[in-house]
């Protein structure tokens, strides 16, 4: 009897239809029997994660309503084992040092498969 791992869940959180798309297209390029989840605001984010646990998620900095650093905290707070990856434009010193303050890492945008080869080394490393 074999008892295959379930498959890694990852959850986008950025209000650019676009980027999560490619962030989609690029991870289940190389994972394909992942799961992903998508959501375009913090909030929706945190309701998401809550509901499916998800292993890792990348979150976007400047989004309407609430800022993804905010929205990331939450979600490590509920689910201290996620692994997170926060992609912005933004590369404030300020973001990159909250980022590493609370256990995540900042990937500079655009988003191109460079950046997210980096995410997916920090997920799986």
């Amino acid at each position: 009897m074999t008892s295959e791992l379930p498959p890694k869940k990852l959850l986008i959180v950025d209000d650019s239809k676009v980027s999560r798309m490619i962030i989609r297209a690029r991870v289940l390029a190389i994972y394909p029997h992942w799961e992903i989840l998508e959501a375009s605001n913090g909030p929706e984010g945190i309701a998401s994660a809550k509901e499916h646990l998800p292993n890792f998620c990348t979150m976007d900095i400047n989004m309407p309503g609430m800022l993804g650093t905010e929205a990331a905290e939450i979600i490590l707070q509920e689910i201290p084992q996620v692994r997170v990856v926060i992609f912005s434009a933004n590369i404030q010193e300020s973001f990159q040092d909250r980022a590493s303050a609370m256990g995540a890492i900042f990937v500079a945008k655009p988003i191109t498969e460079k950046s997210i080869a980096e995410a997916l080394n920090y997920f799986m490393g």
